[in-house]
């Protein structure tokens, strides 16, 4: 079996993908990816005998169509997926994902491709200021990311409705460890904290947010292969709410550091206050459980970050580890 899977240099993709290739068993994995900066060939155990890397745009339709007619099943993660950088400017994530999307659905329709998973995330929900968002909650983006994952998601799903194509959606909360581009909070404060830096703070710190370990999302993507119906919606959620604030003091404590390495900045425009998923819908259906717990996958994502300097360093400088 080929399973084609899109954005798979960067760090959600390249866990599922290593993940897929340490099981063992008859799956052979290509890899669509463009490069970006925040994909690095590093992330993925090139070489390996079931791996094919082709570098390419998910927005190349004569390319996207080569690949997707050898496949037998699709899990899409490429996505420009920073809210800052679309704040800044919202062009190249409107291009890679909602067209990106659309061409490789195109593709997927000629070739008979499916299942297809689409992999989103929970901020398509907008904000919410008590309880969890089930799958059936209206979509409320608030920036023009989410807003791009909301159009990508609605898409992905009229394909199902209009042309019967075994789509299958995801939205995820928030996630860490591993491999992680370093503009992200984590990575981002922990790496400034190991070379002696600052945090920036946004606001007063209470956002909320739920964490999910990057393998556990990637269990949870895999059940929805595997085991999930077409044309649903599953929240993969990690059980573990903290604010902003409560996050960076566990990061200050985890590198050693004092809360006056915090800098307080402006907030972030259009800031979402609290996101929060209910999965028990993949619980009950599919059998997901997260199985990390959250202080010991910090640490050991902390860990990673200590031991790994040659992979985070070049790319903070703008190069390739």
């Amino acid at each position: 079996m080929n399973l084609l899977v899109t954005g798979a240099a960067g760090f959600i993709g390249s866990a599922y993908v290593r993940g897929l290739l340490a099981e063992g068993g008859d799956v052979d994995v290509t890899v669509l990816d463009k490069l970006t900066y925040a994909g690095t060939l590093t992330n993925l155990p090139i070489g390996h005998p079931r791996l094919e890397f082709v570098h390419g745009d998910v927005c190349d339709a004569d390319l996207v169509d080569k690949v997707a007619a050898a496949a037998d099943q699709i899990v899409h993660f490429a996505a420009e997926s920073h809210v800052d950088r679309s704040i800044d400017g919202a062009g190249t994530f409107v291009r890679t994902n909602v067209l990106g999307t659309q061409t490789l659905l195109d593709a997927a329709l000629r070739h008979g491709v499916g299942p297809f998973v689409h992999v989103s995330t929970d901020e398509v929900y907008g904000s919410i200021e008590t309880g969890s968002w089930t799958e059936d909650r209206p979509l409320a983006p608030n920036s023009p990311y989410s807003a791009s994952k909301a159009s990508s998601d609605l898409i992905a799903l009229a394909y199902h409705r209009t042309h019967g194509l075994d789509v299958r959606v995801t939205r995820c909360s928030n996630n860490y460890g591993p491999h992680q581009f370093p503009e992200k909070v984590i990575p981002l404060f922990v790496t400034n904290l190991l070379d002696g830096g600052r945090v920036p703070l946004y606001g007063d710190g209470r956002n909320v947010r739920d964490w999910l370990h990057v393998e556990d999302h990637c269990q949870g993507l895999d059940l929805v292969r595997t085991r999930g119906r077409a044309g649903q919606v599953y929240n993969i959620g990690g059980g573990t709410e903290l604010s902003n604030r409560e996050l960076t003091g566990l990061l200050l404590d985890a590198c050693g550091a004092g809360r006056d390495r915090i800098d307080h900045v402006p907030d972030r425009k259009g800031h979402d206050l609290r996101y929060s998923v209910d999965w028990s819908k993949a619980r009950t259906e599919l059998g997901y459980r997260p199985r990390h717990d959250f202080t010991a996958g910090l640490a050991d994502t902390v860990a990673w970050y200590r031991n790994h300097r040659d992979w985070w360093e070049p790319l903070k400088r703008g190069a390739r580890p």
